[in-house]
């Protein structure tokens, strides 16, 4: 890294400019919103994570940043500077608390034993009723838990005491990528991707499906962002203007690139800006997708990007700078 990186890597952490990507090879951050990119050690005051392996989660929480790594969970409580290993020592590929952690000190888990709750914080976890399987995505809009696993979609109402799903409709296979409505609490619709069969769609909260576009592709992520539903697969990045009845491909500067996650960064106030973790690296919109450019990490597979909740601020001030 460049002298000027190191000091800002090492000096206090400007979440508004502050960008990590998890690759095969361990958690990466950028200082300067995607321009330039250092690996993460940790040390210097906490544990190394230069061998915690593919990262396939990030979620920063302000002071609090959770990894999930095929090596366990990792937790830094000072924006990411210092690390501490956290509770889990199988891979973990997401991690989820309550909206209100200060009233309710619930944190789940996906990992390759299944689900794990946490009722204090983080500092413990205990199966759930969804063991022994893979589970890849989590989403909690309340009361309803959903799960990605690797035998469907699955939802509790009870905070994971059971489980129903997988729903009749949904193909058999992995899931690793879903998309919750926005008001799924009064509108319960979401998306699913499983295995190589494309998007499916359920409008009564994952009882019944119906596909819904990109058959044949292998889609790893799903983003569902106002009225465009997003798509990355294995063929390209693809965007949904009629919840997911027809699809069209956002490839302008992505030729020969394989997308595996996005990030809506600034969402839902600014939309327009991205970012795309690819096998070829990070790459940055500013348009919502119609226009592509590198924003680094060219030699790394990248299997997710995080980045810090966007700041309250007044409308008329306008992007992040």
């Amino acid at each position: 890294a460049t002298p000027l990186l190191a000091a800002q890597l090492s000096g206090p952490v400007v979440t508004t400019l502050t960008i990590f990507a998890g690759t095969e090879t361990g958690l990466w951050r950028s200082a300067d919103w995607g321009y330039r990119w250092e690996r993460v050690e940790g040390a210097q005051g906490g544990e190394s994570i230069r061998e915690i392996g593919a990262v396939q989660s990030i979620l920063a929480l302000g002071p609090r940043v959770y990894v999930g790594a095929e090596t366990g969970l990792y937790v830094s409580d000072d924006f990411g500077q210092t690390w501490k290993r956290g509770a889990l020592s199988v891979p973990v590929s997401a991690v989820l608390p309550s909206r209100y952690p200060q009233a309710d000190p619930t944190v789940f888990a996906a990992t390759s034993a299944g689900l794990l709750r946490s009722p204090d914080g983080g500092q413990t976890f205990a199966a759930t009723a969804v063991r022994d399987t893979w589970v890849h995505r989590l989403e909690w809009p309340g009361p309803a838990l959903v799960i990605a696993t690797a035998g469907g979609v699955l939802v509790s109402k009870d905070g994971a005491a059971t489980f129903a799903g997988p729903g009749a409709g949904l193909p058999a296979g992995d899931v690793r990528a879903m998309a919750l409505s926005s008001f799924f609490i009064v509108d319960p619709v979401l998306f699913a991707a499983v295995g190589a069969t494309g998007v499916h769609r359920s409008a009564d909260g994952g009882a019944t499906w119906t596909p819904s576009g990109l058959g044949g592709h292998t889609v790893t992520d799903l983003v569902w962002l106002g009225p465009f539903l997003y798509a990355a697969s294995d063929r390209g990045l693809f965007r949904s203007e009629d919840a997911g009845r027809t699809w069209s491909p956002l490839g302008e500067g992505l030729r020969g690139v394989v997308p595996v996650r996005i990030l809506f960064p600034l969402a839902p106030d600014s939309g327009a800006e991205a970012f795309l973790g690819t096998a070829q690296g990070v790459y940055r919109t500013a348009d919502g997708g119609l226009r592509w450019e590198s924003a680094g990490m060219k030699g790394e597979r990248v299997l997710c990007i995080g980045t810090f909740p966007a700041p309250e601020r007044p409308r008329d001030k306008g992007r992040r700078r």
